[in-house]
This record gives structure tokens, sequence and C-alpha cells, in this order.
């Protein structure tokens, strides 16, 4: 008799919950105390999946509750205190749900860009590790580590694009601060739990990490800005537009929603459901006075 193959159970109506981001810029208050820009939210969407926002102002239970719902979470970049405000607070509590349900064996990703990477290593590391890595308004090649090309995030990656991500500008990066690689091989939390598959050089000549993802669990993280390729446009930012560049930014999308795929969390209630997403909030035009085309406000 044939061997019956066992698929594991996917779950083609994805959620993943992205954390709202606290609004700093005074330009930016009139609108609301916190924000998403919709380029993180096309993003997710392009993957296939559908974007539940997180607000900051909830109870641990009521986060609990959110958790059994989604399917991953974003933590999106900005600026924000890493220890001490509202984003990092509700970041820890979905952190330790997830490292909880992953031992237990209920699958559950959580992606961090830039902010959101460097706010994972504190998580992880149990303190903050980061130091000066400017490297503000610049698209860069990736030194890619020997462990990238088994790594669950590229090994799929054509052979062709990896070349080109090693040699062609196609990550942008908007930032002053990261973990110098030096700091990462020397707490022994962090490079026991993250797989360093690449590094940049920043602008005082500082080798940071700049993508890594969690040995054991689900965790990704990237110091550069994968959303910006296909849906940011201001021509005074250095966003990589080439076609390797979207071809990336396509494929990391549709990564993360496929590790999404794997969580079986589901709301119980459609109409819950339907007006937990972000469909039912209108972004603002925003390109005329930020780097953004457009903000969610909550």
């Amino acid at each position: 008799m044939p061997t019956e193959l066992r698929q594991e159970a996917m779950n083609d109506r994805p959620v993943i919950g992205v954390l709202t981001q606290i609004v700093t810029d005074e330009v930016l208050k009139p609108f609301g105390n916190t924000f998403i820009p919709a380029s993180y939210v096309k993003y997710v969407e392009s993957g296939g999946s559908r974007v539940m926002p997180i607000r900051l102002t909830l109870t641990t239970a009521e986060y609990e509750n959110i958790f059994k719902k989604i399917n991953g979470l974003l933590l999106i970049g900005g600026a924000a205190d890493l220890e001490t405000s509202d984003f990092a607070r509700v970041a820890k509590i979905f952190y330790r749900l997830a490292l909880a349900a992953n031992d237990a064996g209920d699958y559950f990703p959580i992606w961090g860009t830039c902010m959101g990477m460097q706010l994972l290593t504190v998580l992880v590391a149990g303190k903050n590790l980061l130091s000066n890595t400017t490297a503000e308004n610049i698209a860069l090649p990736l030194n890619l580590t020997t462990e990238a090309h088994s790594s669950r995030m590229f090994k799929d990656f054509p052979d062709e694009l990896m070349k080109a991500l090693t040699q062609e500008p196609l990550t942008g990066n908007f930032h002053h601060y990261g973990v110098t690689v030096k700091n990462f091989h020397e707490n022994e939390k962090l490079h026991s739990f993250f797989s360093l598959l690449s590094t940049n050089t920043a602008e005082n000549g500082a080798h940071f990490v700049s993508t890594i993802e969690g040995k054991r669990y689900p965790f990704y993280g990237v110091q550069w800005h994968p959303e910006v390729n296909r849906f940011q446009w201001n021509t005074e930012l250095n966003f990589p537009h080439s076609p390797h560049a979207v071809h990336i930014s396509s494929l990391l999308s549709e990564f993360f929603i496929n590790e999404g795929r794997r969580s079986l969390h589901q709301f119980e209630d459609p109409e819950e459901e339907a007006s937990s997403l972000i469909y039912n909030c209108t972004p603002v035009y925003a390109g005329n006075f930020t780097g953004y085309e457009q903000l969610y406000f909550f």
C-alpha cells in the first residue's frame, strides 16, 4: 500500500497583528496618538494576509485574547524607548505569549523591522545593547553570512537574487542605532537565540547586524526596510525600486505570511473578525509633509 502523505494543517485566511507606533513627530500629533504607515499594511496584505491594528492602550487580558485570534505579529520601525515605552511593554506581552505558544507546539511567528528588530534583541538579551550604527537614507547590499543560504528566510531565494542581494543596493536603511556584530557575539543570550544572516557597515565604520532569524523560534528581524521597495516613493529618500529590489520585498512578505499560515489561531465570531481588521480605518495622505505616502492613525 502506498504511504499516506501527512500534510501540515495550514490557515489560508491569516491575520497578522501590527503594533501601532507612538506619534513623536510634532507634525503628526494633530492626527492621533499612534499610527501605522500604510506601507507596512500593504506589505503584509501583498503576502496574502489581512491586518489587525493593535492599539497600545489595552489590558494584558485583552492582548492575551487577541493573541489567540491572530496568526503572527509585525513590529514596525519608528522611534520609541525600547524598555519603558508602551510599544515595548505591549511587544513584551506578545513576545512572552509567542515563546510559550511555540514551546507548546502552537506555531506563532514574529517579524521585527528596523526598530522592531532592535526591540527583539532587547527582549531576548534582557537589556539594551544598541550603539551608534548610523546608516541614514542609504541603500546597501547585504554581507550575507554562511548561515544565510540555509536559513528559512533565504533558502528558497533564486541564486540570481541571492547574488544580487550581495552586489546591488537593494536594502533601504534609515536608522541611527543597531546591534554591532561584536555585541551580538559577546552576548550569550543573543547569539544562542538568533542566527546571524547578514551584516553591514555603518557610516562611522561600525559593523552591525542587519538580518537575523530565530534558531528554535519563528522570530525574524531586519535592520533594513523591505516594505519601502514597493510602497514608498519620496524622491528625496533612497528607496530601492529596481526589479531585484521589488522581487526581494515580494518574496519576504510571502515568506512571513506563509509562516503565519502555520498558525491555526482564529476568530470564532466572523463579525468580530471583520470589525477588527484595518479595512475599517481610512489612511491619511501624508506624502506632502512626511516621507510616507499614507498613514493610519489611532
